[in-house]
């Protein structure tokens, strides 16, 4: 039986794809292997949001050289955003790879595979489900515009369906996916909204919980967080990036929306979902930034006192509009300055949120083991550790914290707990 690997760095979307690729393989009667030396088919699932991403994933293809160079016959394909539209360059930077696919498609000698037949036939307890693709926003600084494309949403019945199918193969939490959620159904026939497809899936037996990401602050409507607050399987856990703190810097990233809209919709948020968890992103160093500026991201996330903070330093992607018309002129010594920052105020006001749960209850569902414990998330999706003998996998379990630390809780199992 031939066997297959799948590499994959980047956001939920890579991954998802990934796993429905995999699924696809396995139908045609490939197998999966944990090695790319073991693998007669493998294909690299690439990201270059940022350049660290992109330089492990370039890293990779160059280090499969010597492999295919031993096995000729050996099939190597690329997808992800670092395939674009300039397939020529790509295949003469790297003559060893057999095929380019874009991301979100499939090898092209398949053809387009029925929804069952790409779903996970295992899947995880919790599992992503992509909605909308592409992203029609153009941020100066990103490049998922120009591989992912515009925005293209899935009919509601399919994902219906495609939930259901889910949740009878053991899946209990789906998280809804697209470069920006809050667009959905915009380009479909009758216009539903993200909160109608929440409506929809909120419906479903068997399913416990429902997330979304990511959210664009510009596009959040108060019909979505009003949604959030009725539909009892939707989870108190919103990822919603603000980018930076200063208005200047904002506008210069294209964002679309000012610190005052963005610190009224978390005001909302928090007045309709008592207790919601926020996490966001930002991104520090971006061209021309000034100390002032950066401040006001600082003082911002202060202010706001976020669960959790994905902070990156900027770094030009060929082909956008900042890098073409912005000079990247922070010093890479003051960028990681000012990321370091960053992640030590986010540190402190983590500790101090998560130490308010020491000795309270929570809901965890069980997504796996790690060391020797399981692990799963609360419907506000902290981390959560316990050890248990019994078999918890997928398992909604009453978790008593006991040990907190800004990235994770450690707890024991309430007697008669699990369901």
């Amino acid at each position: 039986m031939p066997q297959y690997y799948i590499w994959t760095i980047g956001c939920q979307m890579n991954k998802a794809e990934s796993e429905r690729l995999g699924s696809c393989l396995e139908q045609l009667g490939y197998q999966a292997t944990t090695t790319a030396e073991a693998a007669d088919f493998i294909v690299l699932n690439s990201c270059v949001v940022r350049q660290s991403a992109e330089n492990r994933a370039i890293n990779k293809l160059n280090a499969l050289k010597s492999l295919k160079r031993s096995r000729p016959s050996l099939t190597l394909a690329v997808t992800g955003c670092l395939v674009n539209s300039r397939l020529d360059h790509l295949k003469k930077s790297f003559p060893h790879v057999d095929y380019f696919f874009k991301p979100g498609d499939y090898p092209p000698w398949i053809e387009k595979p029925e929804l069952n037949s790409v779903l996970p036939l295992h899947p995880s307890p919790s599992t992503f489900v992509p909605i909308i693709q592409g992203c029609d926003n153009f941020c100066s600084y990103c490049i998922v515009p120009y591989r992912r494309g515009r925005e293209r949403s899935r009919p509601v019945e399919e994902i219906v369906c495609e939930v259901k199918q889910l949740v009878h193969r053991g899946v209990k939490e789906v998280t809804l996916l697209g470069q920006n959620v809050d667009s959905y159904g915009h380009d479909l026939p009758d216009q539903p909204d993200l909160a109608d497809l929440l409506t929809e899936l909120n419906t479903i037996d068997g399913l416990a919980r429902l997330r979304f990401l990511t959210n664009h602050p510009k596009d959040m409507s108060p019909k979505l967080i009003d949604a959030v607050a009725c539909l009892d399987k939707v989870c108190e856990h919103i990822c919603l990036p603000v980018q930076s703190g200063s208005n200047d810097i904002l506008k210069a990233m294209r964002r679309g929306y000012t610190v005052e809209h963005y610190r009224q919709l978390v005001t909302r948020i928090r007045s309709k979902l008592p207790g919601v968890a926020l996490s966001t992103d930002v991104v520090v160093g971006f061209p021309s930034e000034s100390t002032p500026q950066f401040q006001q991201t600082f003082n911002l996330l202060s202010e706001l006192r976020f669960d959790t903070v994905h902070v990156a330093a900027y770094s030009p992607r060929p082909g956008t509009i900042a890098s073409r018309s912005l000079e990247d002129n922070i010093p890479p010594a003051e960028k990681r300055k000012r990321l370091d920052k960053i992640e030590q105020l986010q540190q402190g006001i983590a500790t101090e949120i998560n130490a308010r749960l020491l000795g309270k209850t929570v809901e965890v569902l069980v997504e796996g083991k790690k060391k020797g414990k399981w692990q799963g998330r609360t419907r506000t999706g902290k981390l959560v550790f316990f050890s248990n003998n019994n078999d918890c996998l997928g398992q909604l379990v009453k978790i008593r914290i006991e040990r907190t630390s800004p990235w994770a809780l450690q707890g024991k199992v309430k007697a008669n707990s699990t369901n």
